[in-house]
């Protein structure tokens, strides 16, 4: 699949004012962000995001920014990271995320290859990184787990290290599914199953735990669907969304009579877990 990347210059450029410029696009169909000097930069497959839906989110942010548009080219995303972005993780001193090209990293109890592509989900954004830290805190062993989004496969992945029975990894991009199944493949994980899709996939089989790392929007949106596979008593695990989105989140899933667990946060994005 390919990608279109929106390059957003913002008046005045602050930490505060990036994080509010990424919570509104959040809304729309963008799948990742990243930082670069002086700009904001968003990703979606081509076609999913207009100049107009963009223009009028940004008449809605309480500073001026201002965007373009390019079409990436299809390039060697290994290569990219390598260069870049992607160096050895070590999250809550015990899992270690690191791609198939480093040669020195530190000794951790769980050990994760990521081979990064244009998948989101190396470990490095706060979200992954308190899902993976929700998931360090739940017996695991013998459940059936769902992955919605699951970008690379890693919180499927590491499910599995600990103890899931089976683990079903969903994602509507292509990038996702193949990533999914790769990364599984380099961790030695034979009991993850991907599928590209959406929550219309979801009918009979019924989870133990429920993930979904994804945007405000698509819960709120599937949230009902994502219960109706969740097993009585069972776990689900929410992120993608800042601390200020966090009550219309528990509004909704108060709705559904979901019982509020655990909430993790960092950097004002937010991780919180209900159950059934």
């Amino acid at each position: 699949m390919k990608y279109t990347k929106a390059s957003f210059a913002i008046n005045a450029d602050s930490e505060t004012n990036r994080e509010i410029l990424i919570a509104y696009l959040s809304e729309l169909d963008f799948e990742s962000f990243d930082e670069v000097d002086d700009e904001v930069h968003a990703f979606s497959p081509i076609g999913k995001v207009t100049s107009r839906e963009i223009e009028n989110c940004l008449e809605s942010v309480p500073f001026k920014a201002s965007f373009k548009l390019e079409e990436m080219p299809d390039i060697n995303w290994n290569e990219e990271w390598e260069k870049n972005y992607f160096e050895p993780l070590l999250l809550d001193k015990k899992v270690l995320i690191r791609a198939p090209f480093h040669t020195e990293y530190p000794e951790a109890t769980y050990e994760i290859v990521i081979d990064p592509n244009m998948a989101f989900g190396t470990g490095n954004h706060e979200t992954t990184s308190l899902m993976m830290n929700h998931l360090s805190g739940i017996n695991l062993e013998g459940q059936a787990v769902l992955d919605m989004g699951c970008g690379t496969g890693i919180l499927g992945i590491y499910a599995s290290m600990l103890g899931a029975k089976d683990v079903t990894a969903i994602d509507i991009d292509s990038w996702s599914f193949e990533a999914t199944i790769e990364n599984s493949r380099l961790n030695k994980v034979s009991n993850l199953q991907a599928f590209i899709g959406d929550a219309q996939l979801l009918s009979e089989k019924k989870f133990d735990i429920v993930l979904a790392n994804i945007q405000k929007n698509i819960i709120l949106q599937d949230i009902e669907k994502y219960v109706s596979v969740l097993n009585e008593d069972g776990l689900l695990v929410v992120s993608g969304f800042y601390k200020n989105d966090l009550e219309d989140i528990i509004g909704k899933a108060a709705e559904l009579v979901l019982h509020k667990v655990d909430i993790k946060e960092q950097n004002d994005w937010i991780a919180v877990s209900f159950q059934k």
